[in-house]
């Protein structure tokens, strides 16, 4: 079963993030390297095959001993690290929020169009479509993680404040195909997530759901999501892995990938970020639900 909440009926503000800080850290260090091959197989334009698949995965440590070979998947660690803690307390707290101001304002527009029962999932599903697009703002610290993981010549010796003040709004670069991957992907995401819950396990407060029941309503969830986001998600990998001095368009990774590598490019990585989903959200889900209460006794 769910932990049960604080003394007060509410967690804190406080408890959440360090509950979900704490949770984003360590799914991080378990499940970094995962997505470092996720990110060089989308970012590699040559066909991939058995032969070349170490390669690719590993770069210059492809014949090294398995130690090197491992820890060549932990590149850019640090900015991963500002990345998933402070996208992991946005999404815990951003969501809710979205949600709580859509059924306090727009709740009867809902209701009116999708029906009691549709019109729930609904906002709930465009609250996390809403939380999506505001990932935006964290938009650097993921484009600094990327260049680390699959270009790290672009880095050229620099550190990270002197990147931020030489680079600004270079850093930025790619934000309209982030918040174009984001809205349908957290929308499918949150929205996958309710409808599981509501037809499937017929849970009708989501707040009351078991341990079992959101482990299964986010598997669902995390699918539907990563495989709706696949083709923005390339091309927005594509865009800000390239060197900082170098303006990469959309348009062009996208008319580059059909006709180099054909359509079924858009999915690359698709498969290992999948194979991890289940893994991964119970996890980061199961740790965090746990932490906050726990924080919660102290603050």
């Amino acid at each position: 079963m769910s932990p049960p909440h604080s003394a007060g009926g509410k967690d804190s503000g406080t408890a959440r993030i360090l509950g979900s800080g704490t949770s984003g850290i360590a799914e991080l260090l378990l499940f970094h390297p995962v997505d470092t091959v996720a990110k060089r197989l989308m970012s590699n334009k040559s066909k991939v095959s058995f032969s070349t698949l170490s390669p690719i995965i590993f770069r210059d440590a492809a014949t090294a001993p398995l130690g090197r070979r491992i820890m060549s998947l932990f590149p850019g660690l640090g900015y991963a690290a500002g990345y998933k803690v402070a996208q992991r307390v946005y999404k815990f707290g951003g969501q809710p929020w979205f949600n709580d101001l859509i059924n306090k304002h727009y709740k009867s527009h809902f209701t009116n169009t999708f029906g009691e029962r549709k019109g729930k999932m609904m906002m709930q599903a465009t609250a996390g479509s809403l939380t999506g697009i505001g990932e935006v703002v964290l938009l650097p610290l993921d484009a600094l993680k990327i260049k680390r993981q699959v270009n790290p010549e672009a880095f050229r010796g620099r550190g990270a404040i002197r990147i931020f003040m030489e680079e600004g709004t270079t850093l930025y670069r790619g934000w309209g195909w982030t918040m174009a991957r984001n809205a349908p992907g957290s929308f499918a995401l949150f929205g996958a997530s309710a409808v599981t819950k509501e037809y499937v396990l017929g849970v009708t407060d989501y707040s009351k759901a078991t341990w079992t029941q959101n482990f299964v309503a986010s598997i669902a969830g995390a699918v539907a999501s990563i495989t709706v986001a696949a083709p923005l998600d390339t091309v927005k990998t594509r865009i800000q892995n390239a060197n900082f001095d170098k303006k990469v368009h959309g348009v062009t990774v996208i008319k580059d990938l059909i006709k180099q590598e054909g359509p079924t490019a858009f999915f690359k990585g698709l498969t290992p970020k999948i194979l991890v989903v289940g893994p991964k959200l119970v996890f980061s889900y199961t740790l965090a639900q746990t932490l906050i209460p726990m924080f919660a006794q102290y603050v």
